[in-house]
């Protein structure tokens, strides 16, 4: 039973633990195990991604960012062989963001190019202001439910990197957000949400694919009252943004 308490990090905390442990018990979780602290990869993964190739949104896409996360490294492979451009962010956004271009990938490299080691061999680190205009995506979740709230693994990283390319443009509030998750991480609850939560527009699961109707909130960009400071020293595209604002505003912030 999840106690919805007041706090939204408390429930979603509750939510996260039930899942990991659902998903390890009932044993659909796939390697790395165990799931606790991450991105759950799943059995099954590869049938949920094919629900979402079959989709035009992602045929005509030409740009898709995709999480680095170990369920979505089937929808990385398949961008570089369907000739798409993949934006993939580093881990922890330490080091930006890496540009993936299957033409300067060999083909006998594409599966080894979409794991986060091989994306750092055969991608390229790339400015934010650089990043071509995305038309696609695909974020990890480790639960998400039927009015398309989602929430990750509880480090907040999915939500800045929406942030930070929205603030230098490079998303539009109608850029589809999907994610790929096993049936046992669609949940039929509510819980809290944040203003800087991201919610999908689709979720894809090797059972059932699931279109969420009606308007959906969106991040405006960054919240820089919801900042610590030590995370703003730790991502230097954070540091820049916070740097240029402190300019513009003449410190005062």
């Amino acid at each position: 039973m999840i106690q919805m308490t007041t706090s939204s990090k408390e429930v979603k905390s509750q939510i996260r633990k039930k899942v990991w442990s659902e998903m390890e018990k009932k044993n659909v979780a796939a390697f790395p195990r165990p799931v606790y602290g991450r991105i759950p990869n799943f059995i099954g993964s590869e049938k949920a991604a094919n629900r979402l190739f079959s989709k035009d949104f992602w045929i005509y896409s030409r740009v898709i960012k995709v999480n680095p996360d170990a369920p979505q490294r089937v929808v990385r492979e398949k961008a570089l062989r369907d000739g798409k451009l993949l934006i993939m962010p580093t881990p922890r956004i330490r080091e930006g963001f890496l540009l993936l271009d299957p033409r300067f990938i060999p083909k006998h490299a594409i599966r080894v190019a979409s794991t986060i080691s091989g994306a750092f061999r055969y991608g390229k680190l790339i400015k934010v202001e650089e990043i071509p205009q995305i038309d696609l995506i695909v974020t990890g979740s480790v639960a998400v439910n039927k009015k398309g709230a989602r929430i990750g693994k509880g480090g907040g990283y999915a939500e800045l990197e929406y942030a930070i390319l929205k603030e230098y443009k490079k998303i539009g509030d109608k850029t589809p957000i999907v994610t790929t998750v096993h049936d046992i991480q669609v949940l039929d609850i509510e819980w809290p949400v944040e203003k800087h939560d991201l919610f999908v527009d689709w979720i894809f699961t090797p059972k059932k694919e699931i279109k969420i109707e009606g308007k959906k909130p969106r991040p405006e960009g960054l919240y820089w009252d919801l900042l610590d400071a030590e995370k703003i020293f730790k991502i230097p595209i954070l540091r820049k943004l916070f740097n240029k604002r402190k300019e513009t505003q003449g410190g005062n912030i």
